[in-house]
């Protein structure tokens, strides 16, 4: 389900600087950019106390707003948010007009979901492998994130791209051979901890099965 319609006020701003933007904040307003798809940028400053209850009910990396400026709607994709960084307020934002008839390229996060079977009944560990999957949509099907049920996994058995049910309304561009969660044994998350371990990170362990909770402490390094 796409995410619901947000509607934010913003006025025309003629002000530019670090001083006139530190007299706006402490005024409760929040300066901020609009990249219009024409070409161009277009300052604009809205209430500060306002944005911030929005952000706290929406987490999404990639926010549509409908900016009512100058008398017309504005779509508009939130693109970044500076923050001050002692109090971690918003201090400014910009934003990216966008056409709600053309697709855009988003990565949209994966949200794991359900207790695999290799899990539950074989001990074994769930690995969550891909974070995020890139796709193309229409901005209006933008969501916070994909759930993927995973509770079908049994043991040494993995979910990929390809496996995913997104709908029609995105057109996938994450390779579809890429692994989205494992359910590998507890000997086998081991090595592979050892072996990659100097490379970089591994996989993040979601949860661990039964039977590796009464596992004996790990084996000490072998003699060399």
């Amino acid at each position: 389900m796409a995410n619901e319609e947000i509607r934010m006020k913003a006025e025309l701003r003629t002000e530019q600087g670090s001083a006139a933007a530190g007299r706006l904040r402490r005024a409760g307003v929040l300066p901020a950019a609009v990249n219009r798809i024409g070409g161009g940028t277009t300052l604009v400053k809205f209430d500060a106390h306002g944005f911030k209850l929005m952000l706290r009910r929406h987490a999404s990396e990639h926010v549509l707003v409908t900016l009512e400026l100058d008398g017309q709607d504005v779509p508009a994709l939130m693109r970044e948010i500076q923050s001050d960084v002692i109090t971690g307020a918003p201090i400014h934002v910009d934003f990216g007009e966008v056409s709600l008839t053309k697709k855009i390229r988003v990565s949209i996060p994966l949200h794991l979901t359900g207790e695999p079977e290799g899990v539950k009944l074989g001990g074994g560990i769930l690995q969550q492998n891909l974070r995020q999957i890139d796709v193309d949509c229409l901005p209006t099907d933008i969501v916070e994130q994909f759930t993927v049920d995973v509770a079908a996994l049994k043991l040494s058995q993995s979910l990929f791209v390809r496996d995913l049910a997104l709908g029609d309304a995105y057109t996938v561009i994450t390779p579809k051979e890429v692994p989205v969660a494992s359910v590998v044994a507890v000997a086998e998350e081991a090595a592979a901890a050892t072996a990659e371990g100097a490379a970089g990170a591994t996989p993040e362990v979601i949860v661990k099965g039964k039977k590796e909770e009464g596992a004996a402490a790990p084996a000490s390094p072998a003699k060399k």
